[in-house]
């Protein structure tokens, strides 16, 4: 797993980097193996925008931005979008093997 953090006109902190890390690490249960996320951080006036992007190395791709006045909320909800699609890809993946069988 390799996560890439990225700020946009706001200082780095290590408690956003350390939540990123955390969040995204709860994705080993829907995604096995290997895979790469890229985050990026942004903050505009009083909008705080978390964009974020997981690849694996079979091809699947995971988007989700999300804008919100607190970036710990924007976060958790943008995790919680990524959640949905690969939870809905590990489902379709185990509907396709059974009916190989």
């Amino acid at each position: 797993m390799q996560i890439t953090t990225t700020f946009r006109h706001m200082e780095a902190s290590d408690a956003m980097k350390e939540l990123v890390q955390e969040k995204v690490s709860k994705l080993k249960t829907y995604i096995q193996g290997h895979f790469e996320a890229q985050v990026v951080l942004s903050s505009e006036r009083h909008l705080n925008e978390c964009d974020m992007t997981i690849s694996t190395p079979w091809g699947q791709t995971y988007k989700g931005t999300e804008k919100h006045d607190d970036m710990y909320t924007a976060i958790s909800k943008v995790m919680d979008k990524i959640e949905r699609q690969a939870e809905r890809d590990k489902g379709r993946m185990k509907a396709h093997r059974s009916q190989a069988l």
